[in-house]
C-alpha cells in the first residue's frame, strides 16, 4: 500500500475515482468547484455553494475511521484468498472495537455486487447445496442430503469455458429447492440462450429460453459430472468453517457475495480493489441498522 501512505493520498485517489473529469456537484450537477483548505477533502460548488466531502454519499459516508484504514481493509479483503474475519481485521489494523471492524467489513461486502454486472453465459454448471449455520440458539448442522433442518440452502452456478476452465460464478441463499425458486435463480443469473448443465433435478425442467442439459447422477459421484460447481461449493464450505466458524443465517448472502467477488477476480487483485471502490462510490452509504437487518 505504498501508493497510499496517508489519508491525503487516499482522498486524492478517491476524488479522481469519483470525479474522473473533475469535480461535479451532487446537488446541482455543476462541473466546477474548488477544494477547501479549511476542511479536509471537501469541495465547494461554484454554482450553488454546496460543500461536499470526497467520502460523502459513498460507502464511507460519515465514517469516523481514517480513510487509509478503509483502503487497508479493502486491500486485505480483496487479496486474502481465504477471506478475513472481523476479529482478524481488527487485530491487523488496530481498530478499537470488534463492532467497528465488523461493520466495516459488512459495508465493504455491500460494495461487492455490481448492479450492472453481466449474467453468466455459454455453458453453465448449476447445482444446489446445504451449509450448516451458526447462531446462539440454532444447531450447527442438521440432516443430510437435501434436508433443510439446521441448514442454509444455497444455489450456485459457474461458467465453463471451452478449454474446460471455470469462469465467473454466482451464489444465492434460497428458501427451498422447488421448481419456481431454482428457475428464478437460473433466469436471474444466466443469459438467455445459455446452456444450463444440472444433475437432472426435476425442479430445473421449466427454465425459459435456456437449453437444459441434465446429467443424471445415478451411481456416479456428482463432483465427477459437475466438477466446477462442486469445487466452488467445497471452497465455500471450507471458508465457512475455517475463517468464520460457520455462517450466520442473517448475513449469509453477504458472505456469499464476498466469496463470489473474490473468486471472479482471483487473478486480478489490483482491478478488484478499483472495482470495490467504484461500486462503493455508486451504491452509496448503508447504516448499521440496515446491515444488522441483513
Amino acid at each position: 500500500m505504498a501508493t497510499f501512505p496517508d489519508d491525503n493520498a487516499c482522498a486524492d485517489w478517491l476524488a479522481r475515482k469519483r470525479w474522473p473529469e473533475g469535480f461535479v456537484c451532487p446537488a446541482c450537477g455543476h462541473d466546477h468547484g474548488w477544494k477547501l483548505k479549511a476542511k479536509p477533502w471537501t469541495w465547494e460548488c461554484a454554482a450553488c455553494g454546496r460543500q461536499t466531502s470526497t467520502t460523502a454519499g459513498t460507502m464511507m459516508h460519515r465514517s469516523h475511521l481514517p480513510i487509509r484504514t478503509w483502503f487497508l481493509a479493502a486491500h486485505l479483503v480483496v487479496t486474502h484468498s481465504n477471506g478475513i474475519s472481523a476479529l482478524q481485521l481488527q487485530a491487523k489494523l488496530g481498530i478499537g472495537s470488534y463492532k467497528t471492524a465488523w461493520l466495516l467489513l459488512h459495508k465493504l461486502r455491500r460494495a461487492m455486487v455490481d448492479p450492472e454486472r453481466d449474467p453468466l453465459d455459454g455453458v453453465v454448471e448449476i447445482d444446489e447445496t446445504v451449509i450448516g449455520f451458526r447462531t446462539v440458539d440454532d444447531p450447527v448442522a442438521g440432516g443430510g442430503g437435501r434436508s433443510h433442518d439446521g441448514k442454509i440452502l444455497v444455489a450456485g452456478a459457474v461458467e465453463c469455458h471451452p478449454d474446460g476452465s471455470p469462469g465467473r460464478i454466482r451464489l444465492q441463499a434460497i428458501t427451498d429447492f422447488s421448481g419456481p425458486t431454482l428457475t428464478r435463480f437460473v433466469e436471474a443469473n444466466t443469459a438467455k440462450g445459455s446452456i444450463a448443465v444440472t444433475d437432472g433435478l426435476a425442479s430445473y425442467r421449466k427454465m425459459a429460453e435456456r437449453t437444459h442439459k441434465p446429467k443424471v447422477v445415478g451411481a456416479m459421484a456428482a463432483h465427477v459430472l459437475l466438477p466446477w460447481i462442486h469445487r466452488v461449493f467445497s471452497n465455500l464450505k471450507r471458508l465457512a468453517l475455517g475463517v468464520y466458524h460457520g455462517f450466520r443465517r442473517a448475513h449469509v448472502q453477504a458472505y456469499l457475495d464476498e466469496f463470489v467477488f473474490r473468486w471472479n477476480r482471483r487473478r486480478h487483485y489490483r482491478s478488484a480493489f478499483d472495482t470495490l471502490f467504484g461500486i462503493g462510490i455508486r451504491t452509496g452509504p448503508v447504516t448499521l441498522r440496515e446491515v444488522v437487518r441483513g
